[in-house]
């Protein structure tokens, strides 16, 4: 009689086990990864060498069910597809210890794919779990700040079911939002973040790929710098987050010096460990203090019938 070899057991042999995975992560200014939605398209020159993207289609290989849709291979790649997975809202429910957790590593909650309903799902978790930090980052400021300008106004949101959420504290103290700026092109990034409702707001200059003369940070309350890794990295000159550093320093904005990415300071390429944290002969770790940028809201109406 022929057999039929049996399939291979699978690297993710459970859901279960795929939502564990965002409980450890190697990024050096969070704790844990959260990951309701996962997928995206670059849209900027800091986007050209996304990690995630590389991540997605080894993780759909692997077999893991969140990345089996494809995103256009123009602007994505293999089980880069935009999913919103409601089964993954409640994994901070689950965590008692309290931690500082990074929304959407692999993809970004405010793409124009993800429903206004579903980014509202995410925001009632968020509320509901007032031990954690949550630090949201989005090349998309634009939309962050047209839907929470609205939701602050109103002091309720509806949620993925529809459920009207609130009325709450607004902005949640709790969340932190911050947009990417990789260079002076952007800059005007930081002006949307500066208008949108944040306890803390927060500037990734990581890929950095040239000085920011033009960032302002009046209302920014962290500036996280780092150079690119992986193999097509650029380098950072290191007079690019001398500068930045500097600033933040003459500023109440905190400075996070996270890498130097695949080249040294001396632009030669070593490789992301051997080049390290250093800057110029320290590391600088240095996170917001928790005092809002805005106060706080009055008491909110009620959600309309």
């Amino acid at each position: 009689q022929p057999t039929t070899k049996p399939p291979a057991t699978p690297r993710w042999r459970s859901q279960g086990e795929a939502t564990r995975m965002g409980d450890k992560t190697g990024i050096e200014w969070t704790d844990a990864t959260w990951n309701p939605v996962t997928g995206c398209d670059r849209t900027s020159p800091g986007c050209d060498n996304c990690y995630a993207l590389k991540m997605a289609a080894r993780l759909k290989r692997m077999g893991q069910a969140n990345y089996q849709t494809d995103g256009d291979p123009r602007t994505s790649g293999p089980g880069f597809g935009v999913q919103c997975h409601p089964h993954m809202l409640d994994q901070p429910l689950r965590w008692k210890r309290p931690r500082r957790i990074f929304v959407n590593s692999m993809s970004d909650l405010f793409h124009p794919d993800v429903p206004d309903s579903f980014i509202g799902g995410v925001f009632d978790v968020m509320a509901q779990c007032p031990r954690h930090t949550f630090q949201v980052l989005t090349k998309r400021p634009q939309r962050m700040e047209r839907l929470l300008s609205v939701w602050h106004a109103a002091g309720v949101w509806r949620r993925h079911d529809l459920m009207w959420c609130g009325p709450v504290e607004f902005p949640l103290p709790n969340v932190w939002l911050g947009t990417s700026i990789e260079s002076d092109r952007y800059a005007f990034r930081a002006d949307n973040l500066r208008r949108t409702p944040a306890a803390v707001r927060f500037v990734s200059a990581e890929p950095l790929l040239g000085p920011l003369p033009s960032l302002d940070l009046a209302g920014i309350d962290w500036l996280i710098v780092g150079g690119e890794s992986g193999p097509r990295s650029r380098p950072m000159h290191p007079d690019w987050a001398r500068d930045l550093r500097d600033r933040c320093a003459a500023t109440p904005t905190a400075f996070h010096f996270k890498q130097w990415g695949e080249h040294s300071p001396q632009q030669v390429r070593v490789g992301k460990h051997v080049a390290g944290r250093d800057l110029d002969g320290r590391t600088w770790d240095e996170f917001p203090a928790l005092t809002p940028s805005m106060p706080s809201t009055p008491t909110p109406p009620e959600p309309p019938q």
